[in-house]
């Protein structure tokens, strides 16, 4: 291991625990490198005898969802991995802050950019942005998200539903109409009710009024 430490150089490394496990599978060796985010349990394993042993794609698509975009950015900028690991490791786990691998370095001139955010851009800038001191948190997709309001949304309707039907007392409806700035009506149809000595009130529906 201590042979392979000495090319260890990229800053990706300051991600991990600094001695790796070795595991052997099916007569195999590899590495084990874990992760020490807060709360992180990822681990990265690389196999000795492969031509990429050294390859380090896949300790930074790791560090690049875990840690964030931005912080993986500013490691990279970094002299080496003792520096990445003083200054930028060490602060998120200590305050989640980076602000002192940020430090301007030099006496250039400063440039700003007006270019839209490329998809990708968007996609890793959000996640550095709410990980960012909190590298441990998971973030689910857009499309779990969509997912899960879809199917809380299902449920709290039967739910709804099975509680109107088998209420033994009297049901309100109102109804509430407005119109949106874009000059759209719509008509919203409501239930009231009692439950347990509290009133409830559930919107049933939201409907457009059509042009006449």
């Amino acid at each position: 291991t201590e042979r392979f430490m000495k090319d260890w150089i990229s800053p990706v490394y300051a991600f991990f625990d600094p001695i790796p496990k070795i595991v052997e599978e099916n007569g195999r060796r590899a590495h084990v490198f874990k992760c020490q985010g807060k709360g992180c349990k990822t681990t990265v394993k690389r196999y000795l005898d492969k031509g990429d042993a050294r390859s380090t794609g896949n300790m930074r698509k790791h560090v690049r969802s875990c840690w964030g975009e931005e912080v993986l950015r500013a490691a990279d900028e970094a002299k080496d991995a003792n520096e990445v690991r003083k200054k930028i490791v060490g602060s998120v786990l200590r305050n989640g802050s980076i602000t002192a691998s940020f430090e301007r370095k030099g006496k250039g001139k400063i440039t700003y950019s007006h270019r839209q955010h490329t998809k990708a851009e968007t996609k890793y800038g959000f996640q550095s942005l709410m990980k960012t001191g909190r590298p441990e948190y998971y973030i689910p997709s857009k499309s779990t998200v969509s997912r899960d309001v879809r199917l809380v949304f299902a449920r709290t309707r039967q739910r709804i539903a099975k509680m109107m039907k088998e209420y033994a007392g009297r049901l309100n409806f109102s109804t509430d109409a407005w119109t949106s700035p874009n000059h759209r009506a719509f008509v919203a149809v409501l239930v009231h009710l009692e439950h347990n000595g509290v009133p409830l009130c559930f919107p049933l529906d939201v409907v457009e009024v059509p042009k006449v």
